[in-house]
């Protein structure tokens, strides 16, 4: 059997006192697509800043590809290949896009015409200053930027959160297209359903910090009434 990239072993995690998750296990394949499913305030989050490093693990264990990383800083688990956009973006906005696309480049797949290929409005804007660039722009930058680290895994918080549609639109096909040429496997925390599913192979839905469904991503999209009852956006209809 293949060893899984990431598995989280009943991992228990949060901030200080505060506990968000509690007994998450899960496995991740090589360029595997998972999407994280859940209302607000349920631990989606926090479950990646866990697999980054940023939370206090008091149970459990976290595994990048066999070796045990629970305690490793976030620097490390970048440097071993874990990439992380932020739901904040975070983007550099003094330097311009090739300097944030270039600042934190490794050797790979990914490199300035492969991420200008997949995002030319960057290519269009490389000269500009990050706080020159619209929301969505910013965001397919934060994302390129990640890409430029060539990861083994992406991890991707709300990508989609507060865009136009027609931003909305260019971002899942630029996903879509990471997805189909399998260059890494991603975990994608997504607020729109109807997007994230198809998108991914495995879906995972927490509910209080706990995983309360798994299983395939197109079972789930094909089941109004499972999901409407899980995530609650009234798809039961049509």
């Amino acid at each position: 059997m293949t060893e899984p990239l990431l598995s989280l072993n009943d991992v228990r995690a949060g901030y200080g006192p505060a506990v968000v998750l509690d007994g998450v296990s899960f496995e991740l394949p090589e360029r595997g697509g998972l999407a994280v499913l859940g209302r607000n305030g349920v631990g989606k989050s926090t479950l990646l800043l866990t697999i980054m490093g940023y939370t206090q693990v008091g149970r459990g264990r976290i595994l990048w590809r066999g070796e045990d990383i629970t305690a490793l800083s976030p620097h490390r688990r970048a440097l071993a290949g874990i990439g992380w956009v932020a739901q904040e973006r975070e983007i550099f906005p003094s330097l311009t896009v090739v300097e944030n696309l270039t600042v934190a480049a490794r050797a790979g797949r990914w490199d300035l015409p492969a991420v200008y290929d997949l995002f030319p409005r960057l290519a269009e804007r490389r000269r500009n200053f990050g706080n020159q660039l619209s929301g969505g722009e910013q965001q397919m930058l934060a994302i390129a930027r990640a890409l430029m680290t060539n990861p083994a895994l992406l991890l991707l918080d709300e990508p989609l959160e507060g865009l136009a549609p027609i931003v909305v639109d260019e971002l899942a096909a630029a996903i879509a297209r990471m997805t189909r040429e399998g260059t890494c496997a991603f975990v994608l925390v997504e607020q729109h359903v109807e997007i994230a599913l198809p998108l991914t192979e495995a879906v995972l839905v927490l509910e209080r910090g706990q995983i309360v469904h798994r299983g395939p991503s197109a079972a789930l999209l094909a089941d109004h009434v499972t999901l409407d009852r899980l995530i609650g956006l009234g798809l039961t209809e049509g």
